[in-house]
C-alpha cells in the first residue's frame, strides 16, 4: 500500500483476500466488533463500560453483548460460594430476621 487512505473498494478486496487466507471466508467485518465486546463483557466490563467501548447512549444495544455464558456462571456461583462460607464461617451472634420470624411462626 502507499500509506494513502485506503478505498472502499481497497478495503474490501484486502479484507476478503484477508478472511479467506486465515480460513474463515464468511466473517464479516462487523463481527469482529461483536467478538470485541462479547469478550469484553465476558471479561466483566459493566454495561457503562460497554456503552462506552460501542459509543453507544443507550443500554439496549450493550445488552447484546452480555450474553450468558457457562464460565461466567461458575465465576459467579464461585463468587457466591465463598460469600457463603465466609458468612457461615462468621458465626452470627443475632438471629436474622427470618430466623427470628421463624420462630415467632412456631409457637403459633
Amino acid at each position: 500500500m502507499n500509506g494513502g487512505p485506503l478505498k472502499h473498494s481497497g478495503f474490501r478486496r484486502t479484507w476478503h483476500r484477508t478472511r479467506t487466507a486465515v480460513g474463515l471466508p464468511s466473517l464479516h467485518f462487523h463481527d469482529l466488533r461483536h467478538i470485541g465486546n462479547t469478550l469484553a463483557a465476558s471479561s466483566g466490563a459493566s454495561l457503562k463500560e460497554l456503552m462506552s467501548r460501542m459509543g453507544h447512549s443507550s443500554t439496549r444495544a450493550a445488552l447484546i453483548y452480555q450474553h450468558a455464558s457457562q464460565d461466567r456462571d461458575k465465576a459467579i456461583a464461585r463468587v457466591l460460594g465463598q460469600a457463603f462460607k465466609k458468612a457461615q464461617a462468621g458465626g452470627h451472634k443475632k438471629p436474622s430476621g427470618t430466623q427470628r420470624a421463624r420462630k415467632i411462626i412456631k409457637f403459633q
